[in-house]
Parts: structure tokens; C-alpha cells; sequence
């Protein structure tokens, strides 16, 4: 009996997965530059190929907005059939990642850079599809899309096809915004759908002149890569487009685990087994030239809401997918696109944590920093350099943080040394700040550097601080001769001055091993 209440649950909580992933894997594509089919092929394989496998058993994965402006950028450079070549290395070094435990370390990525990365994708994929929702072609890049809006404002005024399907779209995010609101009605059709449905509607009934999906057919729309199309990967930018889809997939999907592990009491992710599932999603969708996948937390979450018990929700939302690819594609070709840019303009709106930047900047400002640069790098250069430029920030901030200097100093009397006694951790970063303090010192009094207390030390710091010992003692000795008085530290004490930070360095790292 429970076995039976639990398929219960997952039957209909895989209709309602499947209602919120019809319209999101057809205008992910469309906004990909690739036929609306191609979506669809990726929602089916990552219900029925990596629904299967372990990891997460009740998160659901597919074509997300969050690879749409990198996806678009791939077709545009290098092709619809080199597409499924570069989603098919990604699918591989997923696996390879997956197999060698690396799953878990993908969690040790700043949440500040995943964030300023999905913000990124979020205000490029918004300033592209402002252009779709009045019919117009996008820019190529995000700066000429966003220098472009106000002339896209004067076409459209002037235009009254275009002031339809702006309209169209925009009353699509109307509904996306408002039907949730409508408890009962969500219930029973989720909002993507809801508003995907009443646009086609209102746009069919009268035949309003505005653009709508292409259709080709599930099988035409499979593009098998070749041995050419394999053999483009060599060249730097296909690489590195490789690195950025396995990077960002591989994130997003164990960021969203961990978001739906918070969602039910059920099994929580082993995120190896997850990598290597999203990996074989993925080298599948590349054999079929489709869309790369990762999981989706907005269709995760409705499937958790739904009910859904067990992964056999998430297979069968694929099982629906291929019914409706297969029977019904010349369904889509009624479905006006400015209602998909709505859509996805929604999307994008979401993927930017407007409601976590403000307390961010207030409790952790640095972190607040690298999510700004990490966004506008984005924006304003491209997907793969922004989210290294943000990774690159994040490493330098933690550094930065962790690497504190204490200089503490004890005045034994006139006539004998200064007793200085470094702690923390001494990086070139702070070497500035301790040389700082340490020139502070009097110019006539030698010192005793005692270095015990740090628990790492690096060559830089190891080197400047040798040198400053011990030019700082024979200064001290030559100005104590000049006046007639001790400066508490002879030449014999500044020449061992190199051998007593070669000591002190040694423990500094044998105490950075201990910890």
C-alpha cells in the first residue's frame, strides 16, 4: 500500500513537473538560437537518462536559463553541430570529476561568485530578450544590447506589429508575476504554463501578426557531431567554452541539490554520484547535438511541492516530454515567442538576488564586492573570463582575510634589545603593513625578532624580514658607537640575523603543518 501512495504522488507530482518544463525547455532554446525541439530533447534526457541514476532523488534537471547567453555565444561561434561535441567534453569531464570525488569541492565555490554569476547571466539574458519580446533581433553582445535599448525603444514606437508582441510579452509576465498569488489556480496550473497558454490563446484567436515558435520535428532537430566537429575542441575558445559549461553546470546543479535537500526529509545528495549523474545527462545530450543540462531548481521545487516521493516523478516528467515531442510538436508552432521572452525575462529577473544584496553589503561588504565585479564582468566581457575574474577576486579576498599579522613589542630596558614577536599569518599581502610596524621601531635601539608565533610565513615575508633584521641591528649598532652608547645589538647580532629567521621560518612551517 505504500508503494502504491508513494507512485501516486510522483504520477502526478511528474504532470505538474512536467507542465512547469514544457514552456521553460522551449524558450530556453529559442533564446539559445537553436530550434525549440532541442530544448525539448534535453528535458527527456534528463528525465529519463539522468533521472535514473543516483545522487538526488528528487531534484529535476534539464536546459536552464542560466546557460542560455554561453549556449547562445557557442552557436554563434561555432556552430548548432559543434554544440553537441562541446556538451559532450563537458559530459565527459563531468564524469572524470565525478569518479575522482571532486563533486564535494564544487560546494567550496564562494556563494558570492556563484551568485554575481547567475546575476551576470540574469541582466544578459534580460537585456537580449527585451528584444524578443518586441520581435526585434538582439545585439551579439551584452554591452551593444544594452547601448541598443533606446533605439530599440524608438523602433518599437514606430512600429505596430512590434507594439503587439510587446504587449503579448509583457502580459506574460504579468501572469507569471500575479498568477501565483492565485492559490487554487496554482494548484492546478502552474504559472509558465498558465501564461504561455493564455498569450498563445490571445494571440491565435484573432491571428495577430506576431512571430512564433519554428517547428522541425524531434528527429530532425538530432544533429550527431562529427569527427570535424570534435576536432574544433582544440582550439583555445572551444576549450574554454568546455571548462565554462562543465564549471557553471556542475555548480548550479550542486547548489540547487543542496537548496532541494532543504526542501523534503527524504535522502539527501551524495554529490559525487550526482556529478557523474549530470555527466552522463550531459554526454548523452551531446551524442544528440541537444541543449547542456543541469539541474533546475525551479522544477525541482515543484516537484518537491508536488508530492513527489521518490526519482519516478522525475523519470516520468521525461516519459511526457518525448509523448508530447513526439506526438505533438506542431503544438508549439502556435506559441508566439514574444511570450517566451517573457518568460525568460522573468527568468532572468530571478536568477539576480535583488533581496540579498542589501543586507549582504551591510553584514559582509567584501563578499557583496565580488559579486558586483562578478556580475558586471559578465556583462561586460563574457561568461567564462567573468566567473574567473570573480573566482580570482574571491581567492584574493580570502587570502587577504586570513592572513592577519600581530607585532608585539617588549622593552626590556635601556641597553638590551627590543623584543618583537610576530604572530598570525605573515603572506606578502600584509608585508607592507608589518614592514610599516617594524620601521616604526626606534632607529637607535636594536631588536630580537622572534617569529615562533606564526603559523605560516612565505618566502616574501621569510626574505624581507631577514633583510630588515638585519639592517635594522647594524643601523642601531652604528648609530650606539656614534653617540658613545650601546644599541643593545652588536654586529655579531645583526650578522646571525639571516640564520635566526632561517630557524624561525622552519618552525613557522612546522607549526603551519601541525594546525
Amino acid at each position: 500500500m505504500k508503494s502504491r501512495g508513494s507512485f501516486r504522488a510522483d504520477f502526478t507530482a511528474s504532470l505538474v513537473v512536467f507542465l512547469v518544463a514544457l514552456p521553460l525547455c522551449v524558450g530556453v532554446a529559442v533564446a539559445s538560437g537553436v530550434p525549440a525541439e532541442v530544448g525539448l530533447i534535453t528535458g527527456i534526457v534528463g528525465g529519463l537518462v539522468t533521472g535514473l541514476l543516483p545522487g538526488s532523488s528528487l531534484q529535476v534537471s534539464g536546459p536552464a536559463a542560466g546557460l542560455t547567453v554561453l549556449v547562445y555565444e557557442a552557436v554563434q561561434t561555432y556552430g548548432l553541430a559543434t554544440l553537441g561535441a562541446i556538451v559532450l567534453a563537458s559530459g565527459l569531464l563531468q564524469l572524470l570529476l565525478g569518479a575522482l570525488k571532486f563533486g564535494r569541492w564544487f560546494r567550496a565555490i564562494s556563494v558570492s561568485v556563484v551568485q554575481g554569476m547567475l546575476a551576470g547571466i540574469g541582466l544578459v539574458l534580460i537585456a537580449g530578450q527585451v528584444y524578443s519580446l518586441a520581435d526585434q533581433k538582439a545585439p551579439n553582445d551584452g554591452i551593444s544590447k544594452i547601448a541598443g535599448i533606446p533605439g530599440l525603444v524608438v523602433d518599437v514606437i514606430g512600429s505596430t506589429e512590434a507594439l503587439m508582441a510587446l504587449a503579448v510579452g509583457v502580459g506574460t509576465i504579468l501572469v507569471l508575476v500575479f498568477w501565483p498569488k492565485w492559490k487554487a489556480a496554482q494548484k492546478i496550473v502552474p504559472a509558465p504554463l498558465a501564461a504561455v497558454a493564455l498569450a498563445t490563446v490571445v494571440t491565435a484567436v484573432p491571428g495577430l501578426p506576431i512571430a512564433r515558435v519554428e517547428v522541425q520535428g524531434l528527429l530532425e532537430a538530432v544533429q550527431l557531431p562529427g569527427m570535424e566537429n570534435i576536432g574544433a575542441l582544440v582550439s583555445v575558445g572551444a576549450l574554454g567554452t568546455v571548462l565554462a559549461f562543465t564549471l557553471i553546470a556542475s555548480a548550479e546543479s550542486l547548489f540547487s541539490a543542496a537548496a532541494v535537500d532543504r526542501l523534503h526529509d527524504g535522502p539527501k545528495t551524495e554529490y559525487d554520484k550526482e556529478l557523474m549523474a549530470q555527466g552522463a545527462g550531459n554526454t548523452v545530450c551531446g551524442l544528440l547535438g541537444a541543449l547542456p543540462m543541469t539541474a533546475v531548481i525551479v522544477r525541482s521545487s515543484a516537484n518537491v511541492s508536488a508530492g513527489a516521493k521518490t526519482k519516478a516523478s522525475r523519470v516520468l516528467h521525461g516519459v511526457w516530454l518525448l509523448i508530447f515531442a513526439a506526438a505533438l510538436p506542431a503544438a508549439l508552432s502556435v506559441i508566439p515567442l514574444a511570450a517566451l521572452a517573457g518568460v525568460l525575462v522573468h527568468a532572468g529577473w530571478k536568477l539576480i538576488p535583488v533581496k540579498d544584496i542589501g543586507p549582504l553589503w551591510r553584514e559582509h561588504r567584501a563578499e557583496a564586492v565580488v559579486l558586483a565585479v562578478t556580475a558586471v564582468s559578465i556583462v561586460l566581457i563574457d561568461m567564462f573570463q567573468g566567473v574567473l575574474i570573480g573566482l580570482g577576486l574571491a581567492v584574493i579576498k580570502t587570502a587577504w582575510e586570513t592572513s592577519h599579522v600581530h607585532v608585539d613589542v617588549d622593552d626590556p630596558g635601556a641597553g638590551r634589545p627590543l623584543k618583537v614577536r610576530v604572530s598570525g599569518n605573515a603572506t606578502f599581502l600584509r608585508l607592507p603593513k608589518l614592514l610599516d610596524n617594524l620601521e616604526s621601531l626606534p632607529a637607535d635601539r636594536g631588536v630580537e625578532l622572534n617569529l615562533g608565533g606564526l603559523r605560516h610565513m612565505d618566502h616574501a615575508c621569510g626574505m624581507a624580514l631577514s633583510t630588515w633584521e638585519e639592517q635594522h641591528n647594524r643601523a642601531a649598532a652604528r648609530a650606539g658607537a656614534a653617540t658613545g652608547q650601546g644599541a643593545g645589538s652588536g654586529e655579531g647580532d645583526a650578522d646571525g640575523a639571516a640564520d635566526s629567521i632561517a630557524v624561525a621560518s622552519e618552525e613557522a612551517t612546522t607549526g603551519a603543518a601541525r594546525h
